[in-house]
C-alpha cells in the first residue's frame, strides 16, 4: 500500500473542505504565508506518518520472519521427535518378535531332547527281539532328534547377531523343527513295525 498517496489524498479532501467552510463563513482568508507554513507543515505530518507507517510494516515483517523461523525450528524438533519414536517402535517391535522366536527354539530343543530320551530309553527296551528295520527305525530317530536339538540351540546362538535376513525366523529353527518332526515319524514307524 502506498500510505503517502493515500495520505496526501487525504489532505486534499482536507484542505478542499477547508476552502468551502472559509467560503461559506464569508470570505476570511488567511494570509498566503500562513496558509503556506500550515501546508508545509502538513507535508512534513504526511512525510512522518509515512515514515512510521514504513516502520510499523518493517517491525511486522520482522516479527512474522521470527515466527515462522521460530515455526519451522519447532516443526522439525517434533518431525525428529517422530523418527526417534518410530524406531524405537521397530526397535520394541523386533526385540519382542525376537524373544517369541527364542521361545519357540527353546521349546524345539526341549521337544527334541525328551523324544531323544525318549527314543532312547525305547531302544534300550527294544533291543533284544526287536526286528532290525525297527531298530534302525530308532537309531535313525535318536540322530535326526539329536540334530533337531542341535539345529535349535544354534539358531538359538546366531538369533540377533546379525547372521540372518530381516526376517526373525532363523533357517536353523526351520531345519531343527523339520528335524523333530521327522525323527518324531521315523520313531513312530519304528514302534508300528515292533508291534
Amino acid at each position: 500500500m502506498n500510505f503517502a498517496a493515500l495520505l496526501r489524498a487525504f489532505d486534499a479532501v482536507l484542505v478542499l473542505g477547508d476552502a468551502v467552510t472559509r467560503l461559506r463563513k464569508g470570505g476570511e482568508q488567511e494570509p498566503p504565508e500562513t496558509a503556506l507554513k500550515a501546508r508545509a507543515g502538513e507535508l512534513s505530518g504526511a512525510q512522518l506518518e509515512a515514515r512510521l507507517g514504513n516502520v510499523v510494516v518493517a517491525a511486522l515483517k520482522e516479527a512474522f520472519d521470527r515466527d515462522h523461523a521460530r515455526l519451522e525450528l519447532e516443526r522439525a524438533h517434533l518431525e525428529e521427535e517422530r523418527r526417534r519414536a518410530d524406531a524405537a517402535l521397530r526397535a520394541e517391535r523386533r526385540r519382542q518378535a525376537l524373544d517369541r522366536e527364542l521361545g519357540r527354539l527353546r521349546l524345539l530343543a526341549g521337544a527334541a531332547l525328551v523324544a531323544w530320551i525318549v527314543s532312547v530309553v525305547l531302544l534300550a527296551v527294544w533291543l533284544p527281539g526287536t526286528p532290525a528295520a525297527a531298530r534302525v527305525l530308532g537309531v535313525a530317530s535318536s540322530l535326526l532328534l539329536i540334530g533337531g536339538c542341535g539345529a535349535a540351540f544354534a539358531a538359538q546362538g546366531r538369533l540377533g547377531s546379525g547372521d540372518e535376513a530381516d526376517g526373525v525366523v532363523t533357517r536353523g529353527a526351520t531345519a531343527a523343527l523339520w528335524l523333530l518332526l521327522g525323527g518324531l515319524a521315523l520313531l513312530a514307524i519304528g514302534l508300528v513295525l515292533r508291534a
